[in-house]
């Protein structure tokens, strides 16, 4: 049941990303550095840091050698971890996606 439901979650989040007037991949991967320090000043309201800290835990998961499920369970020890790696990926397109919107309207409010 928890595939399937990354597996939803990585085809919503490709329909997003490609939907017209929606900002590009190419942009929402730019973003991400930018969103994860305006998270950490505390001035993009859109996303907590606990939501961040969550992301951070999955990338030190997807990188780190001891797993929950060892990789030598070849089928089962590398679906935890392709299972992680869509739900963060998932995640960070979709907040940066909603930060790029976030960071447009914010430039319109306020035109130097």
């Amino acid at each position: 049941m928890a595939k399937a439901a990354r597996a939803a979650q990585a085809w919503r989040t490709y329909k997003t990303v490609t939907e017209p007037g929606s900002p590009g991949l190419g942009t929402r991967l730019r973003a991400i550095p930018k969103m994860v320090g305006a998270v950490m000043r505390g001035q993009y309201p859109g996303m907590g840091k606990s939501k961040l800290a969550m992301m951070g835990l999955g990338v030190l998961y997807i990188l780190s050698p001891i797993d929950i499920v060892p990789d030598f369970l070849v089928l089962i020890g590398v679906a935890d971890d392709f299972g992680v790696f869509l739900w963060l990926m998932g995640s960070l397109l979709g907040e940066s996606g909603r930060y790029v919107d976030w960071e447009r309207k914010q430039v319109r409010a306020f035109p130097s």
